[in-house]
């Protein structure tokens, strides 16, 4: 990945060669990108809320997706990615059966302002394909790799946001993370899985009333 200084950004957005999209899941980790992304900072996308829901009806496991959809009163974290223009077929292919829609500059909040006309998107998860045969689950491997991002974006209290906010943890969850199914698993250090460990129980704790018992992780 290259970091580019804000000049050199604004140039290239000057010949139009630059877009931008906006990660909510495992796009916020930059571990997990298979473009060489120019930059990309932490932002909070308002109007907008993270969802779980189930995969679509193709082969493989029934993994839980990511997705968003519009709410006018929320906030969702993650991670605005700037990305040369000629990259962005690559970013559509890996976010099959996603729509990219895009976004206006001023749904966004971030430490600095974005370039005026930037062409902005975010994925969006097709709702027309039926779902998966099978109910969903979320994978751990997948989940570790959000996470990941998560802390090192928007540090621990981004987290804790992300557990708290993101509706439709009451999906089980399939603990793959010693053999991932995710196809771009992350290496966890020692404190980061002993610290998503904790946070997640810790959520699926504080939920349990309401779930009845729900949210199992299952080996």
């Amino acid at each position: 990945m290259t970091t580019m200084a804000p000049g050199d950004l604004a140039s290239l957005h000057a010949r139009g060669t630059v877009v931008a999209y906006f990660g909510y899941g495992s796009l916020v980790n930059r571990a997990t990108h298979r473009t060489a992304i120019l930059h990309a900072v932490p932002a909070r996308l308002k109007g907008w809320r993270r969802i779980w829901r189930p995969r679509p009806d193709m082969p493989g496991f029934p993994a839980a997706l990511l997705s968003v959809r519009p709410e006018p009163q929320a906030v969702c974290d993650g991670l605005i990615v700037f990305d040369r223009a000629e990259n962005l077929a690559a970013v559509d292919a890996r976010e099959a059966r996603y729509l990219r829609v895009a976004l206006d500059v001023g749904s966004l909040q971030t430490a600095a302002p974005l370039p005026d006309a930037l062409p902005l998107f975010v994925y969006v998860a097709q709702t027309d394909i039926p779902p998966h045969p099978e109910p969903p689950m979320i994978l751990r491997s997948y989940l570790d790799a959000v996470l990941q991002g998560f802390l090192a974006e928007h540090g621990e209290a981004g987290v804790h946001r992300f557990l708290a906010e993101t509706e439709g943890f009451e999906t089980p969850v399939h603990d793959d993370r010693h053999r991932p199914i995710y196809p771009r698993a992350v290496d966890l250090a020692a404190h980061e899985a002993a610290l998503f460990d904790t946070l997640l129980a810790r959520a699926l704790q504080a939920e349990a009333p309401r779930g009845a018992g729900r949210r199992p992780i299952r080996g």
